[in-house]
């Protein structure tokens, strides 16, 4: 019999480093949540100490989520991290984690990768490694991006 947690966790960025043995370490602490299309999975400013994967369907990244000033700034795909900045820094969640159609998560809580350290230090170093490669990519698009519309504006002159 599989288990749908090692198997969802294989297919993500975060086990991109962990062998067999690592991953199955890793998954007895996984938590798996399926959530409906418009369900809230955490909300913007809410504490939350979980990284999340996306298994199936999508999750949407919603700033001011259910107003009418509601701005979607990205949507995660299955393999996609969720919450990787909140799980590292422990701030509030800058926006909501809204399912974008039927899907299906599994969470890691930061405390309890914390409790493998002193088990499985090489688990938690490279699961560490992963999430800094997730956000790495991330800074380096929104860099390309803003040159981009630097050079935009600059080519414009100012006009829009």
């Amino acid at each position: 019999m599989s288990d749908p947690k090692l198997e969802a966790l294989a297919r993500t960025k975060l086990a991109d480093e962990l062998d067999d043995s690592e991953r199955a370490v890793l998954s007895t602490v996984l938590t798996q949540r399926d959530l409906e299309e418009g369900e809230v999975l955490v909300h913007e400013g809410a504490s939350d100490s979980h990284l999340y994967l996306v298994v199936r369907g999508s999750l949407a990244v919603i700033k001011h989520a259910g107003s009418p000033h509601e701005v979607t700034f990205n949507t995660l795909a299955p393999g996609d991290l969720a919450g990787e900045m909140a799980f590292l820094d422990g701030l509030e969640r800058y926006a909501s984690l809204v399912a974008h159609s039927h899907a299906r998560v599994i969470g890691l809580e930061r405390e309890t990768l914390e409790s493998l350290l002193s088990s499985h230090p090489v688990i938690v170093y490279k699961v560490m490694r992963a999430i800094i490669r997730v956000v790495h990519h991330a800074q380096r698009r929104l860099a390309m991006q803003q040159a981009e519309l630097t050079n935009y504006i600059y080519k414009q002159h100012g006009r829009y």
